[in-house]
């Protein structure tokens, strides 16, 4: 029988460039010291901890710790969804991971603020988002994002992932060549007009980081039951590396291309599948509709 209180551990050695492979045991003996019951449990392929967090959560565990980056998150968070029938989930963090952007929302201190989360037995109701697409069903408590933001990090991740921050670097600067603007139809909340304006990007978040410090959604919050939706239209070139410094203090709302709203569904149409960002991950799909699982998840901040 599976102790209520133990931990499930959920370990991704490679997260960080292999960074958290040699962080990652005086961090668990840490915990330990203090009284945190722990199974660990290490991934060794993408997706293999969504599968891991699938077969625990059936087993009994309801507690869980991701660690690594947004990705490794990630991938626990759907291990839990759909599945998750037998109450709320728990979930902590230990990043050791390269982007840990939703623990930012309540502090940049990392890995200290997360083991004192945990110590203190501190814990929030967070909302998770669901999206609905052609081949599925996903779920994520960071953000989706379409258009300029999912080109650069599809581009680093397909032929630039090794390179580190020269990659990220270069990433951009090839997105800044080609820059496409363009539309992504769509429709808020059922209105009874589709949105077909072309537009640099959009986001659709549950927290307010992306990328470990840039607050693309300032007034997104993670318990408010809604989803915060930001677009930025179509900016030149020279308008966006001026606006650039904006993307990190959140202030980039206030330009007058730029436009946010609550919402509690999106519907797509799109007519293809178009490459999007969710959670640190690069996925290409045939988006159909998003909306928000309220209180889904417990987590540990």
């Amino acid at each position: 029988m599976i102790d209520s209180g133990t931990f499930l551990a959920v370990v991704n050695p490679a997260a960080g460039g292999g960074r958290c492979r040699k962080m990652v045991g005086p961090a668990l003996d840490r915990l330990r010291a203090d009284g945190i019951s722990l199974k660990v449990v290490e991934t060794s392929a993408p997706g293999r901890a969504t599968s891991l967090v699938r077969d625990a959560y059936a087993q009994g565990y309801r507690k869980f710790i991701a660690v690594g980056g947004d990705g490794t998150s990630y991938e626990v968070v759907n291990g839990l969804f759909p599945s998750e029938t037998g109450g709320p989930a728990t979930l902590a963090f230990l990043p050791l991971g390269t982007g840990n952007s939703f623990l930012r929302d309540f502090s940049d201190r990392g890995v200290e603020f997360a083991i004192e989360a945990l110590l203190a037995r501190r814990s929030l109701a967070c909302d998770v988002l669901r999206l609905t697409h052609q081949d599925g069903v996903l779920h994520y408590i960071n953000l989706l994002s379409m258009g300029f933001s999912a080109d650069v990090a599809t581009l680093r991740a397909r032929r630039f992932s090794a390179w580190g921050e020269i990659g990220y670097q270069s990433s951009i600067f090839i997105s800044l060549a080609r820059f496409r603007r363009r539309p992504f139809p769509l429709r808020v909340d059922g209105e009874p007009k589709v949105d077909r304006r072309p537009c640099l990007f959009l986001t659709f978040s549950n927290s307010k980081f992306t990328g470990g410090t840039m607050m693309i959604a300032p007034k997104a919050e993670v318990s408010d039951g809604l989803i915060e939706y930001v677009r930025w239209g179509p900016i030149g070139r020279l308008g966006l590396i001026r606006n650039l410094p904006t993307l990190y203090d959140g202030t980039h709302i206030n330009h007058p291309l730029a436009e946010r709203r609550p919402a509690k569904r999106i519907d797509f149409q799109l007519d293809a599948p178009v490459d999007v960002m969710v959670d640190g991950e690069v996925l290409t799909l045939g988006c159909q509709s998003l909306d928000v699982l309220p209180a889904a998840l417990n987590v540990v901040v």
